[in-house]
């Protein structure tokens, strides 16, 4: 029974929300980890069994194995929505975490790199296929923001050089259009002319970014790229392919870019998820002011 209402829940984020892969087996993970659980430790054999007790005591043993709040907060969302679907599905007759409050969570500054870091990242020497591929990629991704599964699905098609945007769909499948400064858009077509039809070695596929095979590159290879390049180039600080959209965002609203147009180039749903950044700026304009002012 716990089974069967989970597997319908994750029939209808796929059909009815739309939502992304990687979207849907987070919320299995944290789903069935969930039901494991109520199973193991109360034996319940129906969602309507389930009281806000038993979620308690769910989040009681989360914190027990040392989870962070921020890894309780997003599963007790994860269930949460799950709960809902039950009542609106009429698979249960009440909603068991409702005003169960969230754990707050440590807001962690994201990491940046500065701009002489990202001028080195960028500024790959050499015209083989490989090395004019990654200099496109990089370029497209601290240009626009995307994540990396955003980008990685990329399709030709996708792109208007000479409108100078692309678009893409992001979670929800949710599509937004974002400018393309000038670099990027001589890197993506150096890409286009002189490496792509190289890589694909006339095979034919729809997707922009292609691996040596000339198969589609997957999030994975991408990251593997990203490090190697970064290694290349003497970056020594940790990287991640979420390093370049955070230093997108960062160096926008440095140089006075609008926090709602960031919100909408970056494709966050809430403001506050874009307002971390400001915090970045801020932090940073403090470091300057010590580092320079006389009187600091």
């Amino acid at each position: 029974m716990l089974k069967h209402a989970l597997e319908d829940f994750f029939h209808y984020l796929t059909v009815e929300r739309g939502l992304s892969e990687n979207t849907i087996k987070s919320y299995q993970r944290d789903l069935r980890q969930y039901g494991n659980f109520l199973d193991d430790s109360f034996s319940i054999n129906d969602w309507d069994e389930v009281s806000r007790s038993h979620i308690m005591q769910y989040m009681y043993h989360l914190t027990d194995e040392g989870r962070s709040s921020a890894t309780i907060a997003r599963l007790l969302s994860s269930l949460r929505l799950f709960h809902q679907f039950l009542v609106r599905e009429k698979l249960s007759s009440h909603d068991p975490s409702l005003h169960i409050e969230t754990p707050k969570k440590e807001r962690k500054l994201p990491k940046v790199l500065s701009m002489a870091e990202v001028d080195k990242l960028l500024n790959l020497q050499g015209n083989d296929p490989l090395t004019i591929r990654n200099r496109a990629m990089l370029e497209m991704l601290y240009a626009t923001g995307l994540r990396v599964s955003e980008l990685v699905s990329l399709k030709v098609t996708d792109l208007h050089l000479t409108m100078g945007f692309v678009r893409c769909f992001g979670k929800g499948a949710k599509e937004r259009i974002i400018p393309l400064g000038d670099m990027a858009k001589e890197a993506v077509e150096d890409y286009l002319n002189r490496s792509r039809p190289s890589l694909l070695k006339k095979k034919q596929t729809e997707e922009l970014f292609v691996n040596h095979h000339g198969n589609s590159l997957s999030r994975q290879g991408f990251w593997k790229i990203l490090k190697a390049v970064a290694r290349d180039v003497g970056i020594q600080k940790p990287i991640t392919p979420h390093t370049l959209r955070h230093s997108f965002a960062t160096h926008l609203l440095e140089n006075g870019a609008d926090l709602r147009a960031v919100q909408e180039m970056l494709g966050h749903a809430d403001i506050s998820t874009t307002q971390v950044y400001t915090h970045v700026s801020k932090t940073r304009l403090k470091d300057v002011y010590r580092s320079y002012h006389p009187r600091a």
